[in-house]
C-alpha cells in the first residue's frame, strides 16, 4: 500500500516500514485518531519525530480542558493563519459537527470579519489571531483567557496552537493534500 495523499516526499510503502515506523502508525490508527491523514506519513519518515508528535498532538487535539468546538475553532483559525489546504479540509467538518456555525467558518476562512454569538468563540479568535499576528497576546487578552480557562487551560491552548502550527509547516513545506482532497480552500 502506497500514500495516497500528494507530496514531494517519497511515497511511504507500509510493507517497508521500520519496527519503529510499525510502531508509531499501530499507536495512531489504535488510538481515538484512528487513521492517518495529515501529517503522520510526512513525519514517519523520521520516526521519532512521529512518535512525540503524533503523542503530542493526541494530548492537544483531546485533552486540553477546551471543548472540542473551541479546539477546532482554535485550529481552522490557525489552518488559516498558515494558509495549510489540507488541515482546513481535515478540520472544518470536525468543527462543524461540534457546533462551529458554518457562516463563521466561512468568514474566518475568507478573512471577513467573523461574527461571534458565543463568547468564548470571540476569546479564542481573538487569543489566536493575536498571537499569530503580533507574536504576543496582550495583557487583556490573556487575563480573560486565565480568568475564563483557567491557567492550566491556557497553557493547553498555547500547546494546541504550536502543534498545529507544526503540522500546517508540515503539510504546507511537503506539498501534502488530505486523503481524497480535491479542492482547497485557500489560493496559492
Amino acid at each position: 500500500m502506497t500514500q495516497g495523499q500528494k507530496t514531494r516526499l517519497p511515497a511511504f510503502e507500509f510493507a517497508l516500514a521500520s519496527p519503529e515506523q510499525k510502531a508509531v502508525l499501530d499507536e495512531i490508527l489504535s488510538g481515538p485518531r484512528g487513521n492517518l491523514d495529515g501529517p503522520f506519513l510526512g513525519w514517519i519518515h523520521s520516526p521519532q519525530l512521529a512518535q512525540h508528535a503524533q503523542r503530542l498532538g493526541a494530548f492537544c487535539r483531546y485533552r486540553t480542558g477546551l471543548s472540542v468546538r473551541l479546539s477546532e475553532l482554535a485550529i481552522l483559525v490557525t489552518s488559516v493563519h498558515w494558509r495549510a489546504q489540507a488541515e482546513w479540509y481535515i478540520h472544518y467538518p470536525i468543527a462543524l459537527r461540534a457546533g462551529v456555525p458554518e457562516a463563521l467558518a466561512e468568514q474566518i476562512r475568507t478573512g471577513a470579519t467573523p461574527q461571534f454569538d458565543e463568547p468564548d468563540d470571540a476569546l479564542i479568535y481573538a487569543f489566536t489571531t493575536e498571537l499569530y499576528e503580533t507574536k504576543r497576546v496582550s495583557d487583556a487578552t490573556y487575563a480573560r483567557a486565565v480568568e475564563r480557562f483557567g491557567h492550566e487551560t491556557t497553557i493547553n491552548l498555547v500547546g494546541l496552537l504550536g502543534y498545529y502550527a507544526l503540522v500546517a509547516m508540515t503539510l504546507n513545506v511537503f506539498d501534502m493534500r488530505a486523503e481524497g482532497q480535491t479542492t482547497l480552500p485557500f489560493g496559492e
